[in-house]
């Protein structure tokens, strides 16, 4: 039964009902219990599960994101970054509707996702949006050394550094190099763009001069 219910699934997800395929996968808890979905969830191949639990987060949970392991979640999440969506919008929503769900242990997920190639990645990418903050390179910089996690939980990104810097200090040094580096690349990017925009201007200007020229040229032709 498993497997037929993972080739239906499939079948969904290949042909772009992921709503159809959720309510396929969530139907198991009603007949046969949690087990039979996180069972299920094991045989799924991953690229099919991320398709599934990326369009949830805590707006719009589902059953998958309330029943998901640290070990699967952890594989699926690492593939976000194939579909190459810079906002990094929905491995957010991800996370937080896992990590932050009332019955998970979060560290565990963190763990498991740090094991992984693009582990470490993954995490830079949730944070990118607030590297700044994580960093410490801005007056707007999060403090978290005197804080308590009670005291600055958010479900979201400041929870999350906070979990990395008081719990996994060797993923959080390695993840925090990863966003200076993000930041120096985005630095780089602006500074080339600025100096590409201002190269434009001078080749720009240079037909006005030789028109100049050309304009005086002719004038002493005349005289």
């Amino acid at each position: 039964m498993t497997n037929l219910i993972v080739v239906q699934a499939r079948s969904l997800i290949q042909s772009g009902d992921i709503v159809s395929a959720e309510a396929l996968l969530t139907a198991l808890v009603e007949t046969d219990g949690d087990h039979a979905l996180v069972e299920v969830l094991d045989e799924m191949p991953s690229k099919d599960l991320l398709a599934v639990i990326r369009e949830y987060d805590s707006s719009k949970q589902s059953l998958l994101n309330l029943l998901i392991t640290p070990e699967q979640f952890a594989r699926v999440v690492v593939l976000d970054r194939l579909y190459k969506d810079m906002s990094h919008e929905h491995l957010r929503g991800m996370f937080n509707s896992v990590l932050f769900r009332e019955d998970a242990d979060a560290n565990e997920f963190i763990e498991a996702i740090a094991e992984l190639e693009f582990g470490y990645e993954t995490l830079a990418d949730y944070l990118s949006d607030r590297a700044e903050e994580v960093t410490g390179d801005t007056f707007a910089a999060l403090d978290t050394d005197d804080i308590t996690r009670a005291e600055i939980s958010d479900h979201d990104w400041k929870e999350l550094t906070w979990l990395l810097r008081h719990n996994h200090a060797d993923i959080y040094n390695i993840v925090h190099a990863l966003l200076k580096t993000k930041l120096q690349d985005q630095l780089t990017s602006e500074i080339a763009l600025i100096t590409e925009d201002d190269d434009e201007v001078v080749v720009n200007a240079d037909p006005v001069a030789k028109v100049t020229r050309g304009d005086d040229e002719d004038e002493d032709s005349a005289i």
